[in-house]
């Protein structure tokens, strides 16, 4: 499990993943070689996964944003997993989470305009044989929080 240490490393991290070390340390309140080695150590114990930019989808040109639900038919491993992967390399697709209840997949993908959203659905989602069923919220607004504690 985490300490009080490594929790505070990476709600700071959280925050701004690119913060110089000895600003880490000093947030922390560790010296900086503390800071460095509990850093790597997370990043080792598969506890820090990656690091990413953030990006504007208005500015790359694809303001709306929408979840589609999808059920497909068979629901079976030969199926599903070929299915994930095809959902993962659309470049509409923002993420994909498979799912329990009357839905099998959640995709969130994002889209320049409606009519783009239009021919995504028809074209990548309903010619495909193991759609059984699907619909298509749009997003009003989407945020993801900026951190997530530990346990």
């Amino acid at each position: 499990m985490l300490d009080a240490i490594d929790a505070a490393l990476l709600l700071e991290l959280q925050k701004d993943a690119r913060l110089p070390n000895k600003d880490l340390a000093e947030r922390v309140t560790v010296a900086p070689s503390t800071a460095l080695v509990r850093h790597r150590a997370l990043r080792e114990r598969g506890v820090i996964t990656g690091y990413r930019a953030e990006v504007d989808l208005s500015a790359i040109g694809r303001p709306l944003q929408a979840m589609i639900a999808v059920r497909i038919r068979p629901h079976t491993r030969d199926v599903v997993r070929p299915f994930l992967e095809y959902l993962l390399e659309l470049p509409e697709t923002l993420s994909v989470s498979h799912v329990a209840g009357p839905d099998d997949f959640l995709v969130h993908v994002a889209v320049t305009d409606a009519e783009h959203l239009q021919r995504l659905v028809l074209d990548s989602f309903t010619g495909r044989r193991e759609v059984a069923q699907l619909h298509t919220n749009l997003l009003f607004e989407h945020r993801r929080k900026g951190q997530i504690p530990p346990a």
